[in-house]
């Protein structure tokens, strides 16, 4: 593959919506074994705060050269101003509204030489739907965005993603889902939805082989009226579904060092590859490329353009 399977990803606009987090990282030395109980004892070194959730979405596109606009919600509180602070230091453009009413979703992941010993996670189900006033504003940004991608963590900030889906689509805008939960009905109508393998387990049941998944795959693509289903599958690479059939990709990955995140990366890039113009199969291609890449970093990351051309050109 060239680099002109690429595109030029400048001046293409990509909407995230969704539930955000704050990512935090407390990076130290293990050299004993606390006398309290049998568990390592962590002298911290540093520590650091990433964003989490549509933040890293938004962060992965930013790095790939796109212009990301997120909308989310985040409590008044410590955390949610934390991420406020880190997403400031990037070029995406934010609109974060504060809820008083709603705690900012907290990942703590301890570190011990560049190995994850525990991750602690602070949060609380919204006792309400947190952007159910914010329509009028995501109708307002659809109109001025190449694509959207509506990133559900299950936090409760797309609870109102069937109307979200359906005033994208009155846009003519594409609109690619990241899935949370069982109920996969209020994602009908979108452009793609990209499930991993256990959350399409969880849906539509074990498969049996390849030609039983693809069954099981094109069947809800149909029942959802979905353009293209596309299931990640960890060391099995992505597998698209579309009216024509199917299309398999297998694994770019040549270390795995850490999964979290790595669906960000892959919608993110997929978003850009849509808003670009490209088919679905050359999108699926690339973002394969770019899950590869980001698996082998540690922690929430991205992937930046540079290192998408160099592992196209090595691997065509």
């Amino acid at each position: 593959m060239t680099h002109a399977a690429l595109p030029d990803f400048a001046g293409r606009r990509v909407l995230v919506v969704g539930d955000v987090m704050l990512d935090r990282y407390w990076f130290g030395d293990v050299e004993r074994i606390s006398p309290e109980a049998p568990v390592p004892v962590v002298l911290v070194r540093r520590v650091e705060e990433r964003p989490g959730g549509a933040a890293n979405v938004a962060r992965n596109i930013d790095a790939l050269g796109g212009e990301a606009t997120l909308l989310s919600v985040i409590g008044d509180d410590e955390a949610g101003r934390a991420l406020e602070r880190v997403l400031a230091g990037g070029r995406v453009r934010a609109s974060l509204h504060r809820d008083p009413d709603l705690s900012t979703t907290v990942k703590l992941r301890v570190i011990g030489h560049q190995q994850q010993l525990l991750r602690v996670d602070f949060e609380r189900a919204p006792g309400h739907e947190v952007l159910a006033a914010k329509l009028d504003e995501y109708e307002r940004l659809v109109d001025e965005t190449d694509a959207i991608v509506l990133s559900d963590y299950g936090k409760g900030g797309l609870a109102h993603v069937a109307r979200m889906i359906e005033l994208a689509r009155a846009h003519g805008k594409p609109v690619l889902v990241d899935p949370k939960g069982s109920d996969y009905a209020r994602y009908r109508g979108a452009t793609v939805l990209t499930p991993n393998r256990g959350e399409f387990r969880e849906v539509a049941g074990r498969w049996s082989d390849e030609a039983d998944l693809a069954r099981r795959a094109q069947k809800l693509r149909g029942e959802l009226a979905l353009e293209a289903l596309i299931v990640t599958r960890s060391e099995d690479g992505m597998s698209l579904f579309t009216p024509a059939g199917s299309r398999h990709e297998a694994t770019r990955a040549r270390e795995v060092y850490d999964v979290s995140g790595a669906g960000d990366t892959v919608i993110a890039t997929l978003s850009l590859m849509v808003a670009a113009g490209a088919d679905l199969p050359a999108a699926m291609r690339v973002a394969n490329h770019a899950a590869g890449i980001v698996v082998a970093k540690l922690g929430t990351a991205v992937v930046h353009r540079g290192e998408l051309l160099e592992s196209l050109a090595a691997n065509p």
